[in-house]
């Protein structure tokens, strides 16, 4: 169960990090990092919505 703590907190350290890259690309009007930190931050985000069904469902079982 440690594993899987430690791995939400690197999927939402990664997405918060796409998160700046993306204010960046906006802010600095380097429009190349938005659509590739968007692509990137929804990955991290499908991996942590696995990861919490995953999490749920181990805790359903008797």
């Amino acid at each position: 169960m440690g594993k899987k703590v430690a791995l939400n907190v690197l999927y939402n350290i990664c997405i918060f990090i796409c998160l700046i890259f993306i204010y960046q690309g906006i802010q600095y009007k380097h429009y190349i990092y938005i659509p590739i930190a968007v692509a990137v931050g929804a990955v991290f985000v499908i991996w942590k919505v696995r990861l919490l069904k995953e999490v749920r469902n181990m805790q359903n079982k008797p």
